[in-house]
């Protein structure tokens, strides 16, 4: 059976993960003389838990190489927070708001003693994962790539990319007579070293490390060939599938026994993703519900007070799987827009109100959709769903538009913090925001929306281009 593979990496750190953070947790309560051994037992193993599973969705279990080592890091810690705040909402609701008794001697004025003890085990993770990368990290890797077409630029810059720690020889071999691909040999950065036969010559004499078939996938007979040949060496050989030849929307590769199908119309919220993004939606939802209550009630009372009509007006747009919801706002025009003709607010629309116009900068009229995300018809972070007429106009303009309603519509989401907000006056700034929206659903993670948010908090509320 075929697999994706890491290099071992997950199956051989997640084990230890699990034996560090228990041993260290349960370690350092007989240091402290604990006498509630089986407590402490008992946290270790929900954190060990919590940790590994929370990894999965932060991509902390991903192989990456020495260049991002804060990257790495800050993926490790995250999912330690992550680990720890869910035990400790699971430990507050069963036992109240009572901390940790035992761990008294830890207690500080800023920081419980629960936090000390669960990041004691962090360094330790760390550590290990330094250890690994020096011992497995190759000092010079020797490539060769087979096809001067598309997909092995894309593959020499992919390696360059992944080994820009380590010494890469990289060249490029073809059977074809260079004229052919002359434009496109002036974008390598590798050397063109001649004919596939040179290439074989070189991989049994014992100079290179991996070989990566960048062929057309129409090229059937060339790549059975170049295989044959290559079978007769002990070089580590690769095929780059050029399938981007039929969508450039794959998002995943999914398992059905022993088939392997590629994913390109996909959601990533099935099984497992869907728990954990309606965990996120519910947990930071009621936060940020309790936080802005009182702002919600302020503005609430300025729209009722500053112009006529009710507090909040409701549009219908498309949501998941294109299903028509109710999405919440607060009013910030005069007229009740909501058929089959919406026109979109422009610079100076005299349809918005003074307070309106405030709301719809500074995207205040769009806090009542936390509702929604508890409701459960929005996410938090998702693409910003447009009023059905719109959708309707935008989906006959737009190759691939309705791949954004594979997952729910959500406040703010990749496109709007890379600047994406506002009028659409042109389809190219329609074209961008699509692009952000498939983007996001292809790559989608927690560490993703995290950072999202973050981003949204302090750069993307205001925008020039919303009106």
């Amino acid at each position: 059976m075929r697999k994706v593979t890491h290099g071992g990496y997950p199956t051989f750190i997640k084990p230890i993960d699990f034996i560090i953070i228990n041993s260290v947790l349960i370690l350092s309560g007989w240091l402290l003389d604990i006498k509630t051994t089986e407590k402490v037992m008992l946290h270790a193993l929900l954190f060990s838990t919590a940790f590994l599973l929370f990894g999965e969705y932060t991509k902390c279990y991903l192989y990456r190489h020495k260049k991002n080592k804060f990257y790495s890091r800050s993926r490790l810690f995250l999912t330690g927070f992550l680990a720890l705040g869910f035990i400790e909402s699971v430990r507050t609701l069963i036992t109240g708001f009572d901390t940790l008794g035992y761990l008294a001697l830890l207690d500080s004025r800023f920081i419980s003693a629960t936090v000390y003890w669960y990041a004691l085990p962090l360094p330790f993770l760390y550590v290990i994962r330094v250890v690994i990368a020096s011992y497995s990290a190759k000092k010079c890797v020797r490539v060769a790539i087979i096809g001067v077409t598309e997909s092995g630029l894309a593959a020499e810059q992919a390696l360059r990319h992944g080994y820009s720690d380590i010494r890469l020889e990289l060249a490029f071999y073809d059977d074809r007579d260079p004229q052919r691909f002359r434009e496109l040999k002036g974008r390598m950065t590798g050397p063109f070293k001649g004919s596939v036969m040179t290439l074989v010559a070189e991989a049994r004499a014992g100079h290179l490390d991996e070989v990566y078939v960048a062929l057309p996938m129409v090229a059937l007979k060339r790549i059975r060939n170049v295989l044959g040949m290559l079978s007769d060496t002990t070089v580590n050989t690769y095929i780059v599938p050029d399938l981007y030849t039929y969508s450039r929307n794959i998002s995943q590769i999914r398992y059905i026994h022993d088939l392997q199908a590629i994913g390109i119309f996909s959601s990533p919220f099935e099984g497992g993703g869907a728990i954990v993004k309606r965990a996120e939606d519910l947990i930071l939802g009621s936060v940020i519900i309790i936080m802005i209550s009182l702002l919600l009630f302020i503005i609430a009372v300025g729209v009722k007070i500053t112009s006529e009509g009710p507090v909040f007006f409701e549009q219908d747009r498309y949501g998941l799987s294109g299903q028509r919801i109710k999405v919440k706002k607060f009013r910030t025009m005069r007229v009740m827009e909501n058929s089959d003709r919406v026109v979109q607010a422009t610079r100076n629309d005299p349809r918005v109100t003074r307070f309106g116009s405030f709301l719809r900068k500074t995207s205040l009229d769009e806090l009542p959709q936390f509702i929604n995300v508890l409701q459960g018809n929005m996410s938090i972070v998702g693409p910003r769903p447009h009023a059905v007429t719109h959708n309707e106009l935008y989906r006959r303009q737009v190759e691939n538009y309705m791949i954004r309603h594979k997952v729910k519509p959500g406040i703010t989401g990749l496109a709007q913090v890379n600047g994406c907000r506002g009028e659409i006056d042109a389809l190219f700034k329609l074209e961008k925001r699509i692009q952000y929206d498939i983007e996001y659903i292809q790559n989608w993670s927690l560490w993703l929306d995290i950072k999202i948010i973050f981003k949204t908090i302090f750069k993307g509320f205001i925008g020039k281009n919303a009106y």
